[in-house]
């Protein structure tokens, strides 16, 4: 056993439609990097589509989510005594469909809920060419509809964990010097609600590089009494864990003295 704790909240896999390999690849890499614990969380699916599948390179489609389940659990009994396999979800957040999500999650055994906001507006955040044209006062207001969604996510009791809470600067690096106090305000309710922000490190994988989200938020999320937690948001298995130790140190640096995980939607928090 590590004398710290090593684990990862966020991982992905084939069934999303943009992630490589099985989840029994992330688990066997979690294993080779000294990690005590994995958590699978793939996308959830378009619950509140007609179709099965409406998006297929974007999340899994619904008749899918039964046997992700199952072989998440399947994996748990398997390697027990070896990891801690835990059963997650990274669910989008749909403020309209919020009872619909919930019903499908509470049918099973969750560790832990990811809930992420990837469409403001209808449009999803990463869309590179959604900023195009805005001017100041509408690029501020879309930043600050995109944090009331997070905060109305922290606030919906669904949720152990919020992803990536400044992904929209993503393919949009500029999005981090939009100026709004709707991040101290979300941070405050995010405070207020006991969930956890993820260090997510796959920022490194988009144009703005570094993780998110960034080290000034970090700061401020500390100062709201605001827990972290880590997430890779692995694609492909060798990311998993990727800067685990990094992050570790930084938090430290800002001031941070203990981070969460969570088994059976229970937050623990562990000394950094």
């Amino acid at each position: 056993m590590n004398s710290h704790l090593k684990f990862d909240f966020h991982t992905h896999h084939y069934r999303c439609g943009h992630a490589r390999g099985e989840i029994r690849d992330y688990i066997e890499a979690a294993i080779n990097n000294g990690l005590d614990m994995i958590g699978i969380a793939d996308h959830s699916p378009y619950f509140a589509s007609e179709e099965e599948q409406p998006f297929p390179g974007i999340a899994m489609g619904k008749s899918e989510f039964p046997a992700y389940i199952r072989e998440v659990l399947m994996l748990k009994e398997e390697f027990q005594g070896k990891i801690d396999v835990l059963l997650g979800i990274e669910s989008d957040f749909f403020p309209d469909h919020i009872n619909l999500y919930k019903k499908q999650y509470d049918q099973y055994p969750f560790d832990y809920i990811i809930g992420s906001v990837h469409h403001v507006d209808g449009i999803n955040i990463f869309k590179k060419g959604r900023w195009d044209g805005l001017t100041e006062q509408e690029k501020i207001a879309t930043k600050e509809r995109y944090y009331h969604l997070i905060e109305q996510s922290a606030k919906s009791g669904l949720f152990q964990i919020l992803g990536h809470i400044d992904a929209m600067k993503g393919f949009y690096p500029a999005f981090s010097k939009i100026q709004t106090n709707a991040i101290d305000h979300t941070l405050k309710v995010i405070g207020e609600n006991e969930i956890a922000i993820e260090i997510n490190t796959s920022g490194n994988t988009k144009d703005c590089g570094g993780w998110y989200p960034a080290d000034d938020i970090l700061e401020r999320a500390l100062y709201y009494g605001v827990k972290p937690t880590f997430g890779s948001d692995a694609h492909d298995p060798e990311r998993v864990g990727d800067e685990f130790e990094l992050v570790r140190q930084r938090l430290k640096e800002i001031g941070f003295k203990d981070w969460a995980y969570f088994k059976e939607k229970k937050r623990y928090l562990y000394h950094l």
